[in-house]
């Protein structure tokens, strides 16, 4: 029986081991930026087009290769970063495995150019398919140049499963963030076909940040931005955490050590410890926190992205971490407040009265005349009679039976047992109704008391009419005099995008202009006089946070956001008719019981549990 294990040609053992290191455009991106950085490049530019499928151009001023480097570079665990096993735990560059130029070739056409600036000339390397195609020297600049054609040209199936191209282009942003961000001494330039995206210059930390997120009005990473500087033994950590009042449902939120990204579920905690009772629970802070720590004392090889580290002290660091944060905010007094609810109190007094204080008396003569005339007559008027009819009304009301005409309501209006369903209540029509502290309307049933959310009951109102008016596509717009225009970066403009066409379903009319700013031309006719602008952005963060693809249920989450903007607020005074105005409506709606995002409207307090209060 022959032998069946045998060796895989090297063509189908980098495919495989580039299945794991290039798992999309990004990955090449990464690979090829990271490659620059431990170079020592100042300047880098890239270069994209149709999200990284057509090519991924990487060019930079670093050191160079020499012609045999050049070739050597795309042999599987070829690298200049490492040359024993101990070196592997105390690495001071972003790459050492040797294994990414290796896996590009296996899957894509690839021409790389470089020179060192001691050589007159440089060298021109063309790959495809682990296949050399050509291999000559070249005039060229110093510096390196790889353009990287035709991803998965032969592995057709890893093509096909790609997403569309504005999803794959936030994947590629996403990985220039995390190497832009804590590469703030390099200059980058970022070109999507013949768009600038982005123009960086070298700079510090904090104005890097300011160049790449802080297009978005609503962030105003100036203001919001406090900075922490802790130096211990251990580590050193250092960087931004935002203010309280600016956190998010899609914050942003960047962890480095030693100048690589990373992510750390630990210590995202530590932070989230140090904003306790400062933030919602669905709500996290910004935050850009870097480590720089020994490098023996961590360890990168984990998985082959490398964004997952593990610290040897890292109980300690999570502690210092948690403190430094607290620190942060302390000194710049973002401390929650304390807001004694008032309202419907009696007012206490300042000090005790004595008893025998008696209040000052005062004579006056009713008939003087300040004019100088003594023939003024104050009139005789006869109050009694003039309450007579009053008299008369309380009599017939006394003598009336004693019964008022009801109002059916809709069924279902208990919560949760088929018991509750089935009996139905009744609204007693005549009854005044009644607002508690400006939230919540307390009116009356046959059963007892029910209690109305009042910004709840109409966000169900207006969810109710939003939707109705897009499935018979009948949604109103209004222009509006002076435009607002709403300025995104990069990232966010890709996923926006996405969302414009439900919001110009929703009434929404936009203008667009260049670098990605948008001039809100008209806006759905119930929206209230709030910001435009904030409203969208929130919006923009809400679909941020559901990730990849933004299709499914955008008309109820852009509905619901319209609603909850444009409800009655929590304190808004209501008077009789609009409570039983905003009752009517919501019992007409289909669910009068829950908001769309499955929040409680009402409740009933019957008349056995009020009895049992007493």
């Amino acid at each position: 029986m022959s032998d069946i294990i045998h060796l895989l040609p090297d063509s189908v053992a980098n495919q495989i081991a580039a299945g794991e290191v290039i798992q999309r455009p990004a990955s090449v991106l990464k690979e090829l930026v990271e490659n620059s950085i431990d170079a020592g490049a100042s300047h880098i530019q890239i270069l994209i087009k149709d999200a990284g499928r057509t090519l991924i151009q990487v060019v930079d001023n670093g050191k160079g290769m020499s012609e045999t480097d050049a070739r050597m570079a795309f042999e599987r665990h070829a690298t200049s970063k490492i040359k024993s096993a101990d070196d592997l735990f105390s690495l001071t560059t972003m790459g050492f495995r040797g294994e990414a130029l290796a896996s590009i070739a296996a899957v894509a056409q690839v021409e790389l150019r470089s020179r060192r600036t001691d050589d007159e000339l440089g060298v021109m390397v063309e790959i495809a398919g682990t296949r050399i195609f050509k291999q000559e020297m070249i005039q060229c600049d110093s510096g390196t140049t790889f353009q990287v054609k035709n991803l998965f040209f032969n592995v057709p199936a890893r093509r096909r499963f790609l997403k569309s191209d504005n999803v794959e282009k936030s994947h590629i942003l996403n990985e220039f963030y995390r190497i832009a961000l804590v590469n703030s001494n390099v200059a980058f330039s970022f070109f999507d076909g013949d768009d600038e995206i982005f123009q960086l210059p070298a700079s510090n930390h904090k104005v890097r940040i300011e160049n790449i997120f802080g297009k978005n009005a609503k962030k105003r990473w100036q203001q919001q931005l406090l900075t922490i500087e802790t130096t211990t033994n251990l580590a050193r950590i250092y960087g931004y955490v935002g203010k309280p009042e600016y956190a998010q449902k899609s914050a942003i939120q960047y962890f480095f050590v030693n100048g690589r990204y990373m992510r750390h579920p630990y210590f995202h905690k530590a932070v989230l410890l140090a904003y306790n009772q400062m933030i919602q629970a669905s709500e996290s802070p910004n935050y850009f926190i870097y480590f720089d720590v020994d490098p023996q004392t961590i360890d990168v090889n984990i998985h082959p992205t490398k964004t997952e580290i593990k610290f040897e002290n890292e109980q300690a660091i999570w502690s210092i971490l948690s403190a430094s944060v607290k620190e942060s905010l302390g000194k710049f007094n973002i401390v929650p407040s304390i807001d004694f609810d008032q309202e419907g109190s009696l007012e206490m007094p300042s000090a005790i009265q004595p008893e025998n204080v008696r209040p000052p008396q005062t004579n006056f003569n009713p008939n003087y005349n300040p004019f100088g005339t003594n023939m003024y007559k104050r009139p005789v008027l006869d109050w009694e009679n003039l309450y007579g009819g009053f008299e008369k009304k309380e009599e017939s009301i006394e003598s009336a039976p004693d019964w008022e005409p009801e109002m059916d309501v809709p069924d279902n209006i208990g919560f949760g047992t088929d018991e509750q369903q089935q009996n139905s209540e009744s609204v007693e029509t005549h009854t005044e109704n009644f607002q508690y502290k400006k939230r919540y309307i307390i009116t009356g049933l046959k059963s007892g008391m029910l209690m109305i959310d009042q910004h709840r009951a109409h966000i169900r109102i207006l969810f109710d009419l939003l939707m109705s008016q897009i499935e018979n596509h009948k949604a109103l717009s209004q222009q509006v005099l002076f435009p607002e225009v709403l300025e995104l970066n990069a990232d966010d403009a890709l996923i926006f995008e996405q969302l414009l066409p439900d919001l110009k379903l929703h009434g929404f009319d936009f203008e667009t202009s260049d670098n990605f700013n948008y001039s809100v031309k008209g806006v759905p006719d119930l929206l209230g006089t709030g910001s435009v602008i904030d409203l969208l952005l929130t919006m923009l963060d809400n679909a941020k946070t559901t990730g990849g693809e933004l299709t499914d249920g955008m008309h109820e989450s852009i509905s619901l956001s319209l609603a909850e903007v444009s409800a009655i607020k929590i304190g808004q005074k209501l008077t009789n008719e609009e409570m039983s105005d905003l009752i009517d409506r919501l019992f007409a709606c289909s669910n009068h019981n829950f908001t769309p995002n499955g929040k409680k409207i009402m409740t009933i307090l019957t008349h056995e549990e009020i009895e049992k209060r007493f």
